[in-house]
């Protein structure tokens, strides 16, 4: 058997990954963690990754990417493969980026090309893979169907906790601040092209800086305009926009909208709040037994498919997602999802596939079996591997 190192940090997808290297792909896994695996540079992890020596991997895989993980493999000559989930996600523009050990597997094809066109060839496209088996198994056993069961859910953050991002911006000038209310107005309605970092300007920069000070570290490329784009204003332009949907969606559906969220306090008239819901235990079935399951993306993602996405069709939930261009490469609108183009249109299918049954039903099942027969673990993980060793 051949051997594999895994970064065993708490993410989303471990546990099928595991399973599908080590039972379904015949790996033996060596599952390592250290507190530093964050870190852009660690002499402490640098020593406990000397626990491989006199070992041979075939390669070292994490989901995201991690600079100090990419370094050792790198001094070690072992190929690094990383399926990055998350987005915004910084350590992507360290200079370790580059290493010719690396194989970065982006889920955003409009970030993707953005690596490509600066040079950057360590980097692929991948959709993000899911467990679609996993739900028929948990169908069997007893669950909560009193909070689980829905006719419309949205589970996801709404981004307004205390000390985001966007409150370090409360002191910016008057006309910065209408300013950034104008772009981020504009952004929000806008799905598939993200232009805020085209139009922070020098002067905009300057207050922003003022307030809120940015400055890379020499081990990283990342430009201020794309921290204040992405992990300021497209962060707020989320919270801005789910709260406003989900209003819209209490007011016209009174009591028929479940929020699972970070927040349990999080008030909104005619919406039960159900609190946090767990990752393993609860989201199968929400996904699975929601009439509607309702999709707000991050504005940070461009055009990609985002993990939420995947699980609710994996777990062959009905889904409503604002348009993402990736979906078109793999998907049929209307078929296997349905997306809405503004917030009319959302209530309107709201109001049209609550009362299609049938409808909505045929388009859930269609979508299950696509990715159950494309996009599953044991797929991805063969593409991946006959990209980064070609001639085995």
């Amino acid at each position: 058997m051949q051997n594999v190192l895994f970064l065993d940090w708490p993410c989303f997808g471990s546990v099928d990954a595991i399973y599908t290297l080590e039972q379904q792909m015949g790996y033996t896994l060596t599952k390592f963690f250290h507190k530093d695996y964050q870190e852009r540079i660690s002499s402490d992890f640098d020593n406990y990754f000397e626990i491989i020596k006199g070992k041979h991997f075939k390669f070292c895989f994490s989901f995201n990417y991690y600079p100090v993980v990419a370094e050792n493999c790198k001094k070690h000559d072992i190929p690094y493969i990383s399926i990055v989930y998350d987005s915004p996600f910084v350590p992507l523009y360290s200079y370790t980026i580059i290493y010719p050990t690396n194989y970065v597997f982006l889920f955003d094809k409009q970030e993707y090309l953005k690596f490509k066109k600066m040079g950057i060839n360590t980097v692929y496209y991948t959709v993000l893979p899911v467990n679609s088996s996993i739900i028929d198994f948990l169908n069997t056993k007893k669950f909560d169907k009193q909070k689980l069961t829905c006719d419309i859910s949205f589970v996801g953050s709404l981004y307004n906790e205390a000390h985001n991002f966007y409150e370090r911006l409360a002191n910016v000038n008057d006309y910065t601040k209408g300013y950034l209310d104008a772009i981020m107005e504009a952004q929000m309605r806008i799905y598939g092209y993200n232009f805020l970092e085209e139009v922070l300007t020098d002067d905009i920069l300057q207050e922003l800086f003022r307030v809120s000070p940015y400055a890379n570290d020499k081990y990283g490329v990342e430009t201020p305009e794309y921290i204040y784009a992405n992990y300021y204003l497209c962060r707020k332009i989320t919270s801005m926009e789910r709260i406003r949907l989900i209003t819209k969606i209490g007011e016209k559906f009174p009591s028929r909208l479940k929020l699972f969220t970070i927040n349990p306090n999080a008030p909104f008239p005619n919406v039960k709040n159900m609190g946090v819901a767990d990752y393993y235990s609860e989201m199968p079935y929400i996904f699975s037994h929601s009439k509607i399951n309702l999709n707000i993306s991050l504005k940070s993602i461009q055009s990609g498919i985002p993990l939420r996405c995947m699980d609710i069709l994996g777990n062959g939930g009905f889904l409503l997602t604002n348009f993402q261009a990736d979906f078109l490469d793999f998907f049929t609108p209307d078929e296997d999802f349905v997306y809405y183009s503004d917030t009319d249109d959302l209530l309107n299918k709201i109001d049209y596939y609550l009362s299609h049954e049938i409808e909505r039903n045929a388009i859930a099942e269609n979508g299950h079996e696509k990715v159950k027969r494309n996009h599953s673990f044991e797929k991805c993980f063969s593409k991946i591997l006959q990209t980064v060793f070609p001639h085995n």
